[in-house]
């Protein structure tokens, strides 16, 4: 699996299915998507359509499954798909959920078998770029109540799980380790069903949910085991734990390698590792950044750049653009700065409206990179989910991060973040209108 090219799916197929709580019938369609795309959910509701992308970021707190949200419209039970979409190794695709007024992914038998059976239907395709993984490199743990889960330096070219799962009688003390990019997703993983325990089923149909259920359709399991059903594995419920993990740290966006151990942890402990796995490699990838000599655009092609010019000129240096996607820029930050004169005298501290003012300079850099946007000027047009986390002061070095999330020919819309040091300064998202730049 290490060194292998990205990989997306030949063809587009559809399948019908139920959701799991809500009982509705969905249309699911799985489509090629670019190299970089990474895995995308469109939801259909009428005449609104939302493109989710399946990063961290996107989801919001619901029990016992993971659900992305963007704008108004959502995705639920996502995590047994995209289990089956990294268990194959495919890096790009678009899914697309309609007819659910719930937004809720088809269950299936409660595995990722399902998914897994029509995206080989589908093939795969080898795309020109190639993956680059999470490596983990630095050991890193995360808690709640009695349940952990830890990530650790391991092997480079896959990723290792080992869970130790714990519940009542009949199930016990159960233990499964998994290579994923090695071992057989597909016979070792992809069966293994969600299972539930006959009074949590008995409390969630009083609460109206999974009324078209049946014993044969989940694994509910009681003090003597299944009922009207048997297990597919002695230790299912661990396989399917793990089933759970992988699909939800797909939602690092790009694969991991190392080593996991997790004892008892569920879906809100996965997403607070997949959490603290993406801060701990931007701290990593910080570090390494600001110790090159190189940079991608001096201050001299940034003026060529922006328009803006003393006091008001807040970048510094660009240290790496990646494409049309990202850009990392500083502002060196010294008592000289014309605004510590009133803000504040004798206790120096960046105004937040000028941080903010720097990333946006960035972000109109960013935008500036698209052919389309040569010759055009991005103007601030809005900001949204703009929040100060610590004071910036004379002698600190504000790193600064813009990436986009959706470029039009007109709109631009960048999600911003200041750092100094290890510490997030203020972070913003910011859209901004794309005008023809008047001749110099």
């Amino acid at each position: 699996m290490s060194e292998r090219h990205q990989n997306t799916i030949a063809k587009e197929v559809s399948f019908r299915g139920r959701g799991l709580f809500s009982g509705e019938t969905a249309d699911l369609t799985f489509t090629p998507a670019d190299v970089g795309a990474g895995i995308n959910f469109v939801r259909r509701l009428g005449d609104k359509v939302s493109t989710i992308p399946a990063l961290i970021h996107n989801v919001i707190k619901r029990p016992r499954r993971t659900c992305l949200k963007n704008g108004t419209l959502h995705i639920e039970t996502v995590e047994h798909c995209l289990a089956a979409l990294t268990g194959l190794g495919i890096d790009n695709a678009t899914v697309t959920i309609a007819g659910s007024a719930t937004g809720e992914v088809p269950m299936g038998d409660g595995s990722s078998q399902d998914f897994i059976d029509i995206l080989a239907h589908a093939g795969l395709v080898e795309q020109s770029e190639r993956i680059e993984p999470m490596i983990i490199r630095k050991p890193l743990q995360v808690q709640m109540g009695s349940a952990t889960l830890a990530a650790l330096p391991g092997p480079t070219d896959r990723l290792e799980i080992i869970y130790d799962f714990e519940a009542e009688a009949p199930v016990g003390r159960q233990m499964f380790a998994f290579h994923l990019g090695h071992d057989d997703f597909r016979k070792e993983l992809a069966p293994a069903r969600t299972f539930i325990f006959q009074h949590e089923a008995e409390e969630l149909r009083r609460r109206g949910f999974g009324e078209h259920l049946t014993a044969k359709d989940l694994l509910v399991i009681s003090p003597t085991g299944p009922v009207d059903n048997t297990f597919r594995f002695p230790d299912e419920c661990a396989r399917h734990k793990i089933l759970d993990l992988i699909g939800d740290l797909t939602l690092v966006g790009r694969p991991i390698f190392g080593r996991l151990v997790a004892h008892k942890s569920g879906h809100e402990l996965n997403h607070l590792l997949a959490r603290r796995l993406i801060e701990q490699a931007d701290d990593t990838w910080r570090e390494n950044l600001l110790g090159r000599d190189h940079c991608a655009l001096d201050i001299r092609k940034i003026q060529r750049i922006l328009p803006h010019r003393f006091p008001m000129l807040l970048v510094d240096r660009v240290l790496e653009i990646v494409g049309d996607t990202r850009a990392i820029g500083i502002k060196n930050v010294t008592n000289n700065d014309i605004f510590f004169q009133g803000h504040y005298p004798g206790t120096p501290i960046m105004p937040g409206v000028l941080i903010v003012e720097a990333l946006a300079q960035l972000g109109g850099i960013l935008l500036s990179q698209k052919l389309e946007h040569t010759g055009k000027l991005a103007v601030l047009l809005s900001m949204d989910k703009v929040k100060m986390r610590n004071p910036v002061v004379p002698g600190d070095q504000l790193l600064l991060e813009a990436v986009a999330v959706r470029v039009k020919s007109r709109t631009g819309h960048v999600r911003c973040k200041a750092y100094v040091q290890d510490k997030v300064a203020a972070e913003a998202d910011i859209k901004f209108m794309l005008v023809d730049a008047e001749p110099v």
